[in-house]
């Protein structure tokens, strides 16, 4: 894996990908305690280091996903087959982050967005969570992110 910055979006994959990592444990934070997110921001930049993360792409993640909840959760409980509230909270965090990315973020490839939520589920959540994760996220892209998959289709 490098560390280099993508010459097509100009984004650094592996500081995405921390951003990422400390955004979902963030909201995971956010979800349990209630704790301001202010607070909760101030707190990981003090207790982690960011010097290689997308530090502009956590702060996004933690104060729009929350700003946003219910449109996004209306956009993947559809594709559940359980209630919300019975959700494990690491799931939760991820299917937010994942639908925020899908549903908010077309400048990221839906490829990724998925990928990554699964990456988090294999390191944070339960032994076969990041099958769920897949499985709802991916319904979700088919909905919202047609004209990307089916051109992803048309080149293979």
């Amino acid at each position: 894996m490098t560390n280099k910055v993508s010459e097509k979006s100009g984004i650094n994959p592996a500081a995405r990908r921390r951003a990422r990592h400390y955004g979902m444990q963030a909201l995971y934070q956010w979800q349990m305690t209630k704790t301001a997110l202010g607070e909760i921001e101030l707190q990981f930049l003090a207790d982690y280091d960011f010097t290689k993360t997308d530090v502009e792409y956590f702060h996004d993640i933690i104060h729009t996903i929350p700003a946003n909840l219910a449109e996004l959760e209306s956009a993947f409980v559809p594709f559940l087959d359980r209630s919300i509230d019975d959700l494990d909270p690491i799931e939760l965090a991820l299917l937010r982050l994942g639908s925020y990315e899908l549903v908010k973020r077309i400048d990221i490839p839906y490829k990724v967005s998925i990928n990554e939520a699964v990456a988090l589920a294999k390191k944070f959540g339960a032994t076969d969570g990041h099958k769920y994760i897949n499985g709802v996220l991916d319904k979700l892209a088919r909905e919202v992110r047609v004209i990307e998959i089916d051109a992803d289709k048309s080149r293979n």
